[in-house]
């Protein structure tokens, strides 16, 4: 039985995405959390497949409730869900060890491909979860792209990454658009999520 516990502090959206989720063949099973914390209380008891949480709650938030859930049971695979408005926190989220993220106002078509996604990378005889490559040979990035987007992972903002590689902020941001470019990349969360799925991120 696939079992998915959707993580909103906010009960209408929180409802909305668990009926979206609830649509999605396969799934059998969808239970709501309020918070991050009531997540990492009930993940040991009720081991859900797969995690969907809200970036942005009160108390510990989701960007650090999914790095406590991750770190202590590696199993376990969640999937940030976002407004848009915090790419960096997304991307500080899988950096840290969730599987992807998916907009809260997506389409069922969208949900319903991100959750298959996210269940079929989960490789159940190491007990882990498995990062699924895209299909196809991976894009070419230079040393300089590579480096932006290690950046992005680790949550710097453009200036950050600029200081840290010696470049202005105009020119970071000149590698991080052809990087986009060349991942089909949206943002720096999608960015992210794909430099992990290809391995240019560990």
């Amino acid at each position: 039985m696939t079992t998915v516990l959707v993580c909103d502090d906010a009960p209408l959206a929180r409802e909305a995405i668990r009926r979206a989720v609830g649509a999605v063949p396969g799934v059998e099973r969808v239970t709501a959390a309020g918070s991050g914390e009531e997540v990492l209380a009930r993940f040991p008891i009720e081991r859900p497949d797969l995690v969907l949480m809200d970036v942005r709650m009160p108390g510990i938030g989701g960007v650090e409730a999914s790095r406590r859930l991750v770190a202590a049971h590696p199993e376990a695979t969640v999937v940030m869900l976002t407004m848009g408005e915090d790419p960096d926190g997304v991307a500080r989220a899988i950096s840290n060890g969730a599987r992807g993220y998916v907009a809260k106002d997506a389409s069922r078509e969208e949900v319903a491909a991100t959750v298959a996604m996210a269940l079929a990378s989960k490789d159940t005889s190491a007990g882990r979860a498995a990062r699924v490559r895209p299909s196809g040979s991976p894009p070419a990035l230079t040393e300089r792209e590579q480096q932006v987007l290690e950046g992005m992972s680790r949550g710097k903002s453009n200036a950050e990454i600029g200081r840290e590689l010696y470049l202005s902020e105009d020119t970071v941001k000149t590698h991080a658009r052809r990087l986009f470019r060349k991942l089909a990349a949206a943002d720096r969360a999608q960015a992210v999520a794909l430099g992990f799925r290809w391995g240019f991120l560990r």
